[in-house]
């Protein structure tokens, strides 16, 4: 599960670094080169919902294969690529694999550690690769689009795959489906992936057309009445919904499930715009940006190794909002870029703190999602957790992209760009500060795990006496 979600969040970042050859390559346009992310991310966080479902309806290990298959086939064909619309197309499938695999492979490891101090050293290795994954994908773009071609950004997931369709089909077992009855919501996954791409379409497009122009508020408007449409779908559906929408009324799956989307939002297009800035405005090459990442990959792990640390005596609400403190004084101190900057002292500071924060919220958020979920949901809920996450960061890409754009104007200088990324990240910074006052008003306080591993200690003593 762990290599699973490695290759699945290296996949988020891993074309950071190569978007400007990717650009040169195959003739994207400014506003178009954004789509290679949201392709990927918009099916990947709309059809989460529907690959949750599918997992406990049809069985986590099933769905985890063919996850694995599809995601390593669209993989190969966005490598080889001949337009903008096929490598578009290719990263919309390699979404699609991903919806597949991230519910499943969660889902079998909420089961397989269902609580104590087992559950926060597994959620704590997920953690740690899925840092790692985002974090280290930045590095691995950075040298294969320079020392090799932008098109290993794609072909890289090939072998990953291969290696992770050998170990699930030796190391997990296939289970009984949890769930029985009708078929998911197909219609429902339809609705909510079309709404949302329309949303990220309506905002992206304002660079060519006014938020006030009749475009773009046809556009919102038929975004929203999608949206509503799911909600309707999803209340009134003979089949099994999506989402059942007293999940809700869960106060941690709710105020987990908002936080994700503030933090995937914020760190999305953190990622764009410091890659970005240190080739655009720094004028660094791509293997030497990728590598100016690595104190960001290393203080994320080093953050979940803490979590796990702490996650034996505090409870996870307090880790949450620490690490959601942390990461928003990072981004704010990335706010601070100048054109005339460096590295030393525009970038490897703020690396540290907001990789350290990011590291630390990352386990305690995911077990604050999935708490008191009923077994049979535990793929659902999973699967809502990382659409979150993705719709979250496509949304925060698009509104705070389009922001950084609108503040440098026509004219692309070092220092008109400096400007606009420097927003974009202060903007992060917000919104960071508004999950954790999510985190502070929404989440319940729980105990600690050590706490409640000893209360399952004592619950077991008058069955071993």
């Amino acid at each position: 599960m762990a290599v699973v979600q490695f290759m699945v969040s290296l996949d988020l970042s891993v074309v950071n670094v190569g978007l400007p050859r990717i650009a040169a390559g195959l003739g994207f346009s400014a506003v178009g080169l954004t789509w290679v992310i949201h392709a990927y991310a918009l099916t990947f966080g709309g059809l989460l919902l529907l690959g949750g479902k599918a997992a406990d309806r049809y069985g986590r290990g099933t769905v985890l294969l063919f996850g694995l298959g599809l995601f390593s086939l669209a993989s190969l064909a966005g490598g080889l690529a001949q337009g903008p619309g096929q490598l578009v197309a290719a990263r919309a499938a390699q979404g699609v694999g991903a919806a597949a695999l991230a519910p499943a492979a969660l889902a079998l490891l909420t089961a397989t550690f269902p609580s104590g101090r087992a559950r926060v050293r597994a959620f704590g290795t997920w953690s740690a690769m899925n840092a790692a994954g985002g974090a280290f994908g930045v590095l691995v773009g950075g040298l294969l689009t320079e020392y090799a071609s932008w098109r290993w950004v794609m072909f890289v997931n090939v072998p990953m795959a291969g290696c992770a369709l050998a170990l699930a089909r030796r190391g997990v077992v296939a289970g009984r489906p949890t769930a029985r009855g009708g078929r998911p919501d197909v219609l429902g996954a339809l609705l909510a992936t079309a709404g949302m791409t329309l949303l990220v379409f309506g905002v992206v497009r304002t660079d060519r057309y006014a938020w006030t122009s009749p475009v773009t508020l046809t556009t919102l408007a038929v975004a929203v009445a999608l949206l509503a449409m799911f909600l309707h779908v999803e209340r009134t559906t003979a089949r099994q919904p999506l989402i059942r929408l007293g999940l809700f009324a869960n106060r941690s799956v709710a105020g987990a499930n908002a936080y994700t989307l503030l933090v995937g939002a914020a760190m999305a297009s953190s990622f764009y715009f410091v890659s970005l800035y240190l080739q655009r405005v720094l004028g660094t090459g791509p293997a030497l940006t990728g590598v100016m990442f690595l104190p960001f990959s290393l203080a994320v792990i080093a953050g979940s190794v803490l979590a796990v640390k702490l996650g034996y005596r505090l409870a996870p609400r307090p880790l949450v909002v620490i690490g959601g403190l942390l990461t928003g004084a990072g981004l704010a101190w990335f706010g601070l870029i100048s054109a005339d900057g460096s590295f030393a002292l525009d970038v490897l500071g703020p690396s540290i703190v907001t990789g350290g924060g990011f590291g630390l919220c990352l386990a305690p958020v995911v077990s604050l999602a999935t708490a008191g979920v009923a077994p049979h949901e535990t793929g659902t809920a999973s699967g809502l957790l990382n659409s979150s996450r993705q719709i979250g960061a496509s949304l925060g890409l698009a509104v705070l992209g389009t922001a950084a754009n609108h503040r440098t104007g026509r004219a692309t200088t070092p220092g008109t760009l400096n400007d606009g990324y420097a927003l974009g990240l202060t903007l992060g910074a917000t919104l960071l500060l508004a999950a954790v006052l999510i985190a502070l008003t929404v989440l319940r306080p729980t105990g600690s795990p050590a706490r409640a591993a000893r209360a399952e200690e004592r619950d077991l003593l008058p069955a071993r006496d």
